[in-house]
C-alpha cells in the first residue's frame, strides 16, 4: 500500500479528503468568483466526480490535490496540492501545482503558504526535478502566488487545449520551478 503524505504549515493543515469536505468544496466549485478563470463552474454531481478522481490519485500515489484545512478551526477551505495533467501541455510529461480556495479565505496568504509547503513535499521528498504552475494569462491572482513562490515565466504563452478555442481563458501562462532554483533558496 501507497503511504498517503499529509503535511502541516504554521497555519494550515494539508491532509486527505473527508466526506465532510463534500459539500462546502460543492458551494466553492458553484462560485462564479471562485470559478472565474475555469470555462465553467461546476454543480455538486461533477464536484463530486472531482472529489474522487482526487481522491484515487492520491491513494495510488500517496500525494495529490489535498484537502487544506486551518488549524485554528478545523474549516476546510479547498484544496492545494501536486497534479499531474493527463492533456497535452508544451511542459509534458509534468507535475503541477495548484489551488482552490473559497473566495472568504483569499487575501491571507493561505495559497502561497500551502502552496510552499507542496512544493518543499515535491522536491524534498518526492524528489521532482520540476514543478510547474499555469492559468489563464488574465489570472492575476494566481499569477500573483507563483510569482511568490519564485517560479519563473515561460516566455511563450499556450493554447489551453481543454479551453475551446475563442474562449477568453484559452490562451494560459507557465510558470516553472526546477529542484535546483528552489534548493538554492531554500
Amino acid at each position: 500500500m501507497t503511504a498517503l503524505i499529509e503535511f502541516e504549515t504554521e497555519r494550515l493543515l494539508l491532509r486527505q479528503w473527508s466526506a465532510s469536505d463534500r459539500e462546502p468544496f460543492a458551494r466553492l466549485c458553484a462560485d462564479p468568483r471562485v470559478m472565474e478563470f475555469y470555462p465553467n463552474i461546476l454543480d455538486r454531481t461533477a464536484s463530486d466526480a472531482m472529489v474522487d478522481r482526487v481522491e484515487g490519485l492520491i491513494g495510488d500515489r500517496g500525494w495529490g490535490l489535498w484537502a487544506v484545512e486551518l488549524k485554528a478551526d478545523k474549516q476546510f477551505i479547498g484544496y492545494v496540492g501536486l497534479h499531474i495533467p493527463t492533456y497535452d501541455l508544451p511542459c509534458s510529461p509534468c507535475v503541477e501545482i495548484g489551488w482552490r480556495l473559497a473566495c472568504e479565505y483569499w487575501g491571507k496568504g493561505y495559497a502561497t503558504e500551502a502552496a510552499q509547503a507542496g512544493l518543499k513535499v515535491g522536491f524534498d521528498r518526492l524528489n521532482l526535478p520540476e514543478i510547474v504552475s499555469f492559468t489563464a494569462t488574465i489570472n492575476r491572482r494566481s499569477r500573483a502566488v507563483m510569482e511568490r513562490l519564485g517560479m519563473k515565466l515561460d516566455a511563450k504563452t499556450f493554447e489551453h487545449p481543454i479551453v475551446p478555442v475563442g474562449h477568453i481563458l484559452r490562451e494560459h501562462v507557465l510558470y516553472r520551478l526546477s529542484q535546483e532554483q528552489w534548493q538554492s533558496t531554500h
